[in-house]
């Protein structure tokens, strides 16, 4: 039997991150049919079937799946090799791909990416921005970045960023002909924008003060799913909107928002990167949280 090549392996691996030949072609630069005929002709060689495929899902057989098994440690440490003997000479390779919020592909562009690209050109970022919280695993995604309190309880999380302070905003051209507004109670009386969650509920407003604590389904005309539409939609005047309050800061510097109800905020526990636990690292995502690291928590 003809050994396999490294591109083979790597091809079978690829198409059973993806679940999809289609998203494996492109990941990793080849025609859709050359990619299928390279898997049918290992599959021919090895004298087995290692996916099923159906015109709508590639899934792996019983003996595709005790292949990856092994195959996949293998693959990741021949890359931590190859990487570590041409580390003189070379910068570190590879392709890393995070499924994030919004808010955290603004955190990334202002804090993190900067500097990784410029010290690992060769590694390529594929961030995709989804509301909607995925199956990392399922969808071929290294790592995901969320509300700490959004990560699954099987993954390993490493912080983003400190606590995020939540912040009740609106326009002064909206207030001003509007009642005052000193208690959470208050904006029930007020035309708010409402945010639709990714899981399709409708967020509820949320306050704090010493023991007293609310959760509002604020009355409006108008949801949306995204903070920075809504804070776009606050300036315009349109309502009070509820945000991290990253989102609202350039405008609250420039007077075009005020905050409200600043003794009722509460914070989430920030931003999380997270990623498989039981899983050998990538030695993109390993360089990634090591500027995550020197980033966000510099040595003194």
């Amino acid at each position: 039997m003809k050994r396999p090549s490294w591109n083979e392996l790597l091809a079978v691996k690829t198409v059973a991150d993806q679940r999809s030949f289609r998203r494996a072609a492109d990941v990793l630069g080849l025609k859709r049919s050359t990619l299928s005929h390279t898997i049918k002709g290992l599959e021919t060689a090895l004298g087995v079937r290692l996916f099923h495929r159906t015109t709508r899902s590639v899934a792996l057989t019983e003996t595709g799946e005790m292949l990856i098994e092994r195959l996949a440690p293998l693959l990741t440490q021949m890359d931590e090799l190859l990487n570590d003997v041409t580390a003189s000479d070379h910068q570190p390779y590879g392709t890393l791909r995070i499924s994030a919020s919004d808010a955290a592909i603004s955190l990334l562009l202002e804090a993190i990416l900067p500097a990784f690209i410029q010290k690992y050109p060769g590694i390529e970022m594929d961030v995709v921005a989804q509301g909607q919280l995925v199956d990392i695993v399922e969808q071929g995604f290294d790592a995901g970045i969320r509300l700490f309190e959004d990560v699954p309880k099987d993954m390993v999380a490493v912080s983003l960023s400190g606590p995020l302070r939540f912040v009740t905003v609106a326009s002064p051209d909206y207030l001003a002909s509007r009642p005052e507004i000193q208690h959470p109670q208050d904006v029930m009386q007020h035309t708010c924008l409402r945010q639709r969650l990714p899981g399709g509920k409708r967020y509820h407003w949320e306050y704090q003060q010493d023991e007293q604590r609310f959760a509002l389904d604020v009355p409006g005309s108008l949801t949306l799913n995204s903070s920075a539409l809504m804070v776009e939609a606050a300036v315009a005047g349109m309502g009070l909107a509820y945000v991290p309050e990253r989102y609202a800061r350039p405008w609250l510097s420039t007077q075009q928002l005020v905050t409200l109800l600043d003794d009722w905020t509460i914070a989430s526990q920030g931003m999380a990167l997270y990623f498989p636990q039981n899983r050998h690292m990538p030695v993109a995502l390993r360089l990634f949280i090591d500027t995550v690291n020197a980033t966000l928590r510099p040595r003194h």
